[in-house]
């Protein structure tokens, strides 16, 4: 369906637009980030904090990843997408309902009270996955703003959400990183064509809907130029969810992993979807929020390391 009052049109059957942002990017003020970082990331659309979680942290990361990647239960779950050609798990989703680890990690308290800051609310996990993008075999996520498929297939109203990917692996310019165009997030991109029934099926495997043309894409390009982002694991990357991204296929040895969270302000709860016929499932778009409540990841990563499995 398509909503006649919406502000964000999409999917839509005339020639694709780029129109102006009317949301603000950052609603609140007093909080962990400093002034600086918070001027960055409304200017830009992301802030890369470097280093941000210790080798400890990123250990206990590394090994509930590979217990989830090869945990049989979880490959033969919904929440698992596999990549079409390899069958290499691509991404595991809603992965705080099957770690305590990932679960803690997103309530993290260092975290959340940067999203609050930049959200000036409470928050909630719209959606969280695990990116797995082998040696090799890690294919590309095309270039795309989180937003208009939030918003088109779950009903989100504002641009009011903020992604956190943490990197459990190095980030290396040639191994399938992050790339974003800061300023990109001032411009809502339309995209063209009608979303198909049960998109989810095929577009967690590769987008072919709402996506940008390669016009637009070349506007913005001119317009904003493209970041890569770099570092160590344990880095983080907080973007505003109508930021344009993406990253290339992975042809190297080095494998590129990274936790992704997704924070919706409380006081932007998913509505109908403004351009699909239907809801998308629980694990990629969450209809019943609950207000995180902060916690610390530092104590209970001490707490895993002291079990046998992370002997």
């Amino acid at each position: 369906m398509t909503v006649s009052n919406d502000t964000y049109p999409s999917r839509v059957e005339h020639d694709a637009q780029i129109l102006p942002r009317t949301d603000p990017v950052v609603y609140g003020t007093s909080g962990p980030l400093t002034p600086t970082q918070l001027a960055e990331y409304d200017a830009n659309g992301y802030c890369f904090l470097e280093s941000f979680l210790s080798e400890e942290e990123v250990t206990v990361l590394r090994l509930e990843l590979e217990s989830l990647r090869t945990a049989e239960r979880v490959r033969q779950s919904e929440i698992s997408i596999t990549e079409p050609a390899s069958g290499a798990i691509r991404s595991i989703f809603a992965v705080q309902t099957v770690s305590d680890a990932f679960a803690s990690l997103a309530a993290d308290q260092r975290i959340l009270g940067m999203v609050r800051q930049i959200l000036g609310s409470d928050v909630y996990i719209h959606q969280s996955r695990l990116n797995l993008k082998p040696g090799f075999v890690g294919k590309e996520f095309y270039w795309h703003s989180d937003f208009e498929t939030w918003h088109a297939e779950d009903g989100m109203p504002a641009m009011r959400a903020v992604s956190c990917s943490v990197a459990l692996t190095d980030n290396h310019e040639f191994n399938g990183p992050l790339m974003l165009m800061p300023g990109s997030h001032r411009h809502f991109v339309q995209c063209a064509g009608r979303t198909p029934e049960d998109h989810f099926l095929t577009s967690l495997k590769k987008q072919e809907y709402g996506v940008p043309s390669c016009e637009q894409l070349e506007w913005l390009t001119a317009q904003c130029g493209i970041a890569v982002p770099k570092g160590p694991a344990g880095s983080i990357i907080l973007f505003d969810c109508n930021v344009m991204h993406g990253s290339n296929s992975n042809i190297t040895p080095y494998p590129r992993s990274n936790a992704f969270f997704v924070y919706n302000s409380i006081e932007n709860t998913l509505e109908e979807p403004f351009s699909a016929n239907g809801q998308r499932p629980w694990y990629l778009a969450s209809r019943a929020p609950e207000v995180i409540t902060p916690k610390d990841f530092r104590s209970t990563c001490g707490n895993l390391m002291r079990t046998p499995q992370y002997a």
